[in-house]
């Protein structure tokens, strides 16, 4: 998909869930951070030609810091996140640079993706398509997170989860396997 693609698809994701143009492009935080993602994901992997690489990520980079500042959200934009992303609720969400997230994912408030662990085992999460991710919920480490996955509010997920998985818990534990279904 090209970049006005999955603005578009983002878009449809936050209509299915309430508003129209106006509140959803004025006044909602979370769309405001994916739409900024999306344009400054564009202009680094596009424009890599010196000095125009510099010139152009100067301005882009101040343009993320504002937009992290306002909504509390920091997406850079080397993560690689798939299309219809929803980011539920404002503030509190850190991505690493090297996060991976798949298609048709929510993200709640306070969820934070980032690098754990020693030696091999060190590195930062992939994240399948139709994931749910609850509420102050925290990812860390080389891990897969499988496809159809809900993972609880307030969840410490440092382990591989297999898909269809509902996890929850300081250290997750599998509580069921329905699935994140009803939920995106």
């Amino acid at each position: 998909m090209n970049t006005i693609n999955l603005i578009v698809s983002d878009f449809k994701k936050y209509k299915k869930y309430g508003g129209n143009f106006f509140t959803i492009v004025f006044f909602t935080q979370g769309f405001w951070a994916i739409f900024q993602y999306r344009i400054a994901s564009f202009c680094y992997s596009k424009i890599t030609l010196f000095p125009f690489n510099f010139l152009v990520k100067i301005p882009l980079i101040l343009w993320q810091k504002h937009i992290e500042i306002i909504t509390g959200i920091s997406i850079p934009a080397s993560a690689k996140i798939g299309h219809s992303f929803y980011i539920g609720h404002f503030g509190g969400i850190i991505f690493n640079a090297n996060t991976v997230i798949g298609n048709n994912c929510n993200v709640s408030q306070g969820v934070t993706i980032g690098i754990s662990g020693l030696n091999n085992r060190r590195g930062v999460p992939s994240i399948g398509n139709n994931v749910y991710i609850g509420a102050n919920s925290v990812i860390a480490g080389k891990i897969s997170i499988g496809d159809n996955v809900l993972i609880g509010a307030c969840s410490l997920v440092n382990r591989t989860i297999e898909e269809n998985a509902v996890v929850s818990g300081v250290p997750v534990q599998v509580i069921s396997n329905e699935g994140s279904k009803g939920y995106i």
